[in-house]
């Protein structure tokens, strides 16, 4: 079983999107540099990354698995086609694609 882990969301403006989530909803929020915020409280984990313009496709759902090596070539050999190489970012590793009808997702592991 892979199961959806986290959820990724874009804002061009980072410090809107936090105050509006925690006025309206009540969520807490954790910077990670000046380019990313991660949310709790809010029944998933999450975060929303900084971007230049507007949100086009605003999330990107993470799934989680042991072995990213194996995973990926899991996905490549069903059809998926890798949109980010695998790249490290603090507390572990990921890589993004696209499945075969067009739905960008991710997946990552611990470092």
């Amino acid at each position: 079983m892979t199961p959806i882990h986290y959820i990724e969301l874009y804002s061009p403006d980072l410090e809107k999107v936090k105050t509006f989530y925690s006025t309206c909803f009540g969520w807490k929020f954790t910077d990670y540099g000046l380019g990313y915020t991660a949310f709790s409280k809010s029944g998933v984990e999450g975060g929303f990354e900084k971007i230049d313009g507007e949100v086009v496709n605003g999330a990107l759902v993470v799934l989680h698995h042991n072995n990213l090596e194996e995973i990926y070539k899991v996905v490549l050999a069903n059809g998926g086609t890798i949109s980010k190489e695998i790249f490290s970012f603090p507390g572990g590793r990921r890589f993004e694609f696209f499945d075969p009808v067009g739905n960008l997702l991710a997946v990552w592991t611990e470092d």
